[in-house]
């Protein structure tokens, strides 16, 4: 542990030598999700710089000495894809996990913190920084990634879905206003599987915050069927009881 003197700061510990651990850099690599079309989309960008130059990866880079990792992934998503500062920071960030595998980069020793976004839609992105291109993907036909980011993503979706089960995370895909059935979309669609629509109406509106009804005219979704009362996210932020996935179809996968 280091000695701080009074008005000094820390002190070196005696016998540590810092020349004698191999330096190695920390990144950030963020996978941004939204729904689009009912299906779910990932934000990837086109890397303009070796290694893997051509490629598409996640947004993302390297954190400076004067900034948090959570501020070099807003930093870093603003200049990608060509987000202003002010959408990428208001943007629900949340750390996924940390990837420390010692050959995850060629270049040298990389330690990544790895964060999922969960956003309804974003403006269409563009390349910016050492990304020659950015754009929305369709998960289920991205294709291969660079250096690891096959495996955050995964990790990442992974995680959204587990997420849905317990907290009121789904709400986070929605606009301002929303129907049920565009709450019940964003289910199935992170899932993968289909949803019985009364006992999902259920569920959410006896769930204690889920979900706060708005005054004002329904919105008209389309078919024959009767305009859909709109909804906001209500104060909730865990659902009790949570609202469990049904099994998956035998055969069917995300």
């Amino acid at each position: 542990m280091s000695v701080t003197d009074a008005g000094r700061g820390p002190r070196v510990p005696t016998g540590y030598d810092p020349a004698a651990f191999e330096p190695f850099a920390v990144t950030v690599d963020l996978a941004v999700f939204t729904v689009r079309e009912s299906r779910l989309h990932v934000l990837l960008v086109e890397r303009g710089e070796d290694p893997y130059r051509g490629d598409w990866a996640l947004p993302g880079g390297f954190v400076r000495p004067e900034e948090s990792a959570g501020q070099a992934a807003r930093r870093e998503l603003a200049e990608e894809t060509g987000l202003s500062e002010a959408t990428a920071g208001a943007l629900h960030l949340e750390q996924l996990r940390t990837y420390s595998d010692p050959d995850r980069d060629p270049r040298m020793r990389v330690v990544s913190v790895a964060y999922a976004a969960l956003v309804p839609d974003l403006p269409e992105p563009r390349g910016g920084g050492d990304a020659a291109a950015a754009r929305w993907t369709e998960y289920a036909g991205r294709g291969p990634l660079a250096f690891d980011h096959g495996r955050i993503l995964a990790d990442a979706c992974d995680r959204i879905g587990a997420r849905l089960e317990y907290t009121c995370l789904a709400t986070a895909f929605c606009p301002p206003a929303f129907t049920l059935g565009e709450l019940r979309q964003v289910y199935e669609t992170v899932w993968g599987v289909p949803l019985d629509r009364p006992n999902f109406r259920r569920k959410v509106l006896t769930t204690p915050g889920f979900v706060q009804a708005l005054e004002g005219p329904p919105r008209r979704t389309g078919g024959r069927g009767k305009p859909a009362a709109l909804y906001r996210a209500g104060p909730a932020t865990h659902l009790h009881p949570p609202l469990l996935r049904p099994e998956r179809p035998e055969g069917r996968t995300a």
